[in-house]
């Protein structure tokens, strides 16, 4: 196993990527892509399958582009997430590490997602099994994009990454729209009404629903709000956008409350998190939880000391460790995260928090650093891309005696550690799985000052 979870096998001195198999597998390939230094392939035929596989549980594995590794065993997974760090932080990084932390498994390796959005389309996918059956299929569908597809969408009957009620309002949802012929979205030509549902539910019990729709026709709208609010009863925040632009994206439109709050809660020790219809949450809350109790742990926080949160996106860090700390100072490129973030603070008596909004290179500044003095702590969690070397160098000209990374890429995150390697020794890694059935896998290290 190797980057993107796929598989590399070799022939004749070159390498080959291959999706759909697992280390063991004895494999008729068809090349797919053919580069200088590598090839992709794809499997034909299976003559041995590997002691690694499970049966997959859904019916969608091998279609739907979510959960890739089902086919094998969690153990499995978690022995290759925790190699993959290994190995990114040893070939990239190129700094002594210390003995990995045993990588933190998630509890719960089904229905862990807080949140789930789902596409209408008029052109649904059909699986080569239908296509060669000559049978004629309904063609709406409300699912998820096919992998590299903008245009087509697998119709989901079940889903097993979000808890109840999540297939159930989907579904309802679906016949709802069949039974009073509200045309599925055709995003080719920019035809049509229905388009995306987002789904949310929430630790405290709270749930939120957003469907988003091409046309404003306020009857139909109060239709079938009307008719989610009396099948579904438990959702606390019923919400609706129109969206007439060429990407379902909804940043920069206004989003209506129909029935409830227009905001739903995360808890973590008592501690609430206001959600609202654009904000940011780890989409795995309790596995979040461990996260952010990790994180805290290698910080080593006794209450007086600064900490920077970098790329705070709506405080969770931030806030989650206020406690611990004198003062927290939290930055992110957001503006309405940081919003978010101050809201955060109020609605739980948290007095000890700044928020910026901004370039984290420019307002990662002297000026900044004056006004709140030198950090004793940095946490950092940027997105995939990893630092930008701007803020690299101003933490090694701020010198903080602890960086606590979180990451997302460990490929990224290695990149930064060698950057920070001029000042900085790595004490701890520890490996985190926020996403089972995926090769996605979250990392903390700990960066000490030498």
């Amino acid at each position: 196993m190797v980057a993107e979870g796929k598989c590399l096998a070799r022939h004749d001195n070159m390498v080959i990527f291959v999706a759909g198999v697992a280390p063991g597998d004895v494999v008729d390939l068809r090349i797919t892509r053919k580069k200088k230094s590598f090839l992709e392939a794809e499997p034909v035929h299976f003559h041995e399958l590997s002691e690694l596989r499970v049966q997959p549980f859904c019916e969608h594995f091998g279609t739907c582009g979510g959960c890739k590794w089902q086919h094998i065993g969690y153990d499995t997974q978690l022995y290759f997430k925790q190699k993959q760090v290994k190995d990114n932080l040893e070939r990239i990084g190129k700094v002594p590490l210390p003995e990995f932390d045993p990588i933190l498994g998630s509890e719960k390796t089904r229905y862990y997602r807080n949140k789930l959005e789902y596409t209408f389309s008029n052109t649904s996918w059909l699986t080569k099994e239908q296509i060669q059956s000559g049978q004629e299929f309904d063609r709406d569908a409300l699912g998820f994009h096919i992998p590299g597809r903008f245009d087509k969408i697998l119709d989901i009957k079940h889903c097993y990454l979000q808890p109840d009620p999540s297939n159930a309002i989907r579904l309802e949802v679906r016949k709802y729209a069949k039974e009073h012929n509200l045309p599925f979205f055709d995003i080719v030509k920019q035809v049509g009404y229905m388009r995306n549902l987002i789904i949310r539910t929430a630790n405290t019990g709270e749930l939120m629903v957003i469907v988003q729709v091409y046309e404003d026709r306020p009857e139909e709208m109060q239709a079938l709000m009307e008719h989610l609010a009396v099948t579904f009863p438990e959702i606390t925040s019923l919400q609706y956008v129109v969206n007439a632009k060429g990407n379902e994206t909804f940043h920069d439109l206004e989003v209506i409350c129909y029935k409830g709050l227009p905001y739903i809660h995360e808890e973590m020790e008592g501690i609430k998190f206001r959600v609202g219809p654009k904000s940011f949450y780890q989409t795995n809350a309790d596995q979040a939880y461990e996260l952010y109790k990790r994180t805290r742990e290698l910080a080593n926080l006794t209450g007086n000391e600064l900490v920077y949160d970098l790329y705070t996106g709506a405080g969770t860090i931030a806030n989650f460790v206020a406690k611990q700390a004198r003062e927290v100072i939290g930055i992110e490129y957001v503006p309405s995260a940081i919003e978010d973030a101050k809201i955060n603070s109020q609605i739980n008596n948290i007095t000890n928090t700044t928020f910026y909004a901004g370039d984290m290179k420019d307002i990662l500044s002297d000026e900044l650093i004056a006004r709140h003095g030198r950090p004793e702590v940095v946490i950092t969690d940027p997105p995939r891309a990893g630092m930008h070397e701007d803020v690299v160098q101003k933490l090694l000209q701020v010198h903080p005696n602890r960086i606590v990374y979180v990451s997302c890429n460990p490929a990224t995150q290695a990149r930064d550690i060698e950057w920070l390697s001029e000042k900085y020794d790595v004490t701890r890694v520890q490996p985190v799985d926020m996403f089972p059935q995926t090769h996605h896998v979250e990392n903390i290290v700990l960066l000490t000052a030498k």
